[in-house]
């Protein structure tokens, strides 16, 4: 898997996501990789130090960064998003304007550049899966879509994918959609970037906030007795999605990213305790109300047929990677998270 001698765009590049991807892409021998973040849930220290990237502090919603890209882009991986569904309640308005909008620029921007090869955006496999607490199948790609959405970050990501269908049959934008199931793993920062109105900013995602609490010796707070599933990849495994997405897959065509496997969250907590030898026991809560997505998890076939696309690396092993991450960088986590202290998210 190769991008020798091609020049790549990566928005949202000093991410969790992004920052992972792009070191892989580093190592395929590209002709220059520009990353573009307003790091508002980011860090600059993400952002390898190397001769052949360029890095951008600020947003594609900002006219003087869209206009300073060149038509000599090769491959752009769209990626910046704002983080979360319980922000995206708190602040709709910066839902739209770090979603929704910087979709719409960036399509409109990249229209017309006649050397991009392939534009990959990130979606989100929550967006389409089945609204329930029963037993679910995996999700496949053509699922019907709700009218009904949880949050303004699951509705401006699938209006993102039909962005994505109208540049593409509208203008030619090669754009191939890639859903993301829950991606955990090695660089995921807690507290990252800037203040987004909830305690999601410090405490965004199940997996990681699960691996800090553990190795602090804290209990994990599990909610509605654990019953929810999620389908977890590890970042690794996404990144390569990403990749293979911009080589193997088609305009206009959309994409699970996905481990295929559905893990509750009291297996995910109780895997987590016993790797991190966390002596606290699990603290039980009750059920968020405004989720009713509580189980799924992604169909790999297609992405294993077109892509050639496969997630190898088992839960096992990733936790105990992300554990062993996370141990290595407390400090860099922990001052991440003092920032936010003084409104109140600690």
């Amino acid at each position: 898997m190769t991008f020798e001698g091609r020049k790549i765009l990566v928005v949202g590049g000093a991410g969790f996501v992004g920052s992972n991807l792009v070191r892989l892409l580093l190592e395929t021998n590209p002709r220059e990789i520009v990353v573009i973040d307003n790091l508002l849930s980011a860090e600059r220290v993400n952002v390898p130090d190397h001769p052949l990237l360029t890095f951008i502090e600020g947003s594609v919603t900002d006219d003087r960064v869209l206009m300073g890209l060149e038509d000599d882009l090769d491959v752009v991986f769209h990626l910046a998003t704002f983080h979360g569904n319980q922000n995206s309640m708190a602040d709709p308005l910066a839902d739209h304007e770090n979603n929704t909008l910087t979709t719409l620029k960036l399509f409109e921007r990249l229209k017309s550049f006649k050397t991009l090869k392939k534009l990959v955006y990130s979606s989100a496999g929550c967006t389409v899966a089945e609204k329930t607490f029963d037993d679910v199948e995996a999700t496949p790609e053509d699922a019907p879509v709700s009218l009904w959405l949880d949050s303004p970050y699951q509705i401006s990501k699938i209006i993102g994918e039909y962005y994505s269908n109208y540049y593409f049959k509208q203008h030619g934008l090669p754009v191939v959609k890639a859903r993301f199931q829950n991606v955990y793993g090695p660089g995921e920062i807690l507290g990252a970037g800037l203040w987004r109105g909830t305690s999601a900013t410090i405490w965004r995602n199940v997996t990681p906030s699960f691996v800090y609490r553990a190795l602090k010796h804290m209990p994990l707070i599990v909610e509605n007795g654990g019953i929810a599933t999620r389908d977890f990849i590890y970042v690794e495994d996404i990144a390569r999605g990403l990749m293979s997405c911009a080589l193997q897959g088609l305009p206009g065509e959309v994409y699970n990213l996905a481990s295929g496997v559905e893990t509750s969250i009291a297996d995910l907590a109780e895997r987590v305790n016993a790797g991190a030898e966390n002596p606290t026991p699990i603290e039980w809560g009750p059920k968020r109300d405004w989720d009713r997505s509580g189980k799924r998890f992604g169909s790999t076939e297609k992405a294993e047929r077109e892509l050639g696309f496969k997630a190898t690396t088992p839960l096992a092993e990733g936790v105990e990677r992300t554990l062993a991450w996370t141990r290595d960088n407390l400090a860099l986590i922990e001052a991440c998270m003092n920032k936010h202290a003084s409104v109140g998210a600690r």
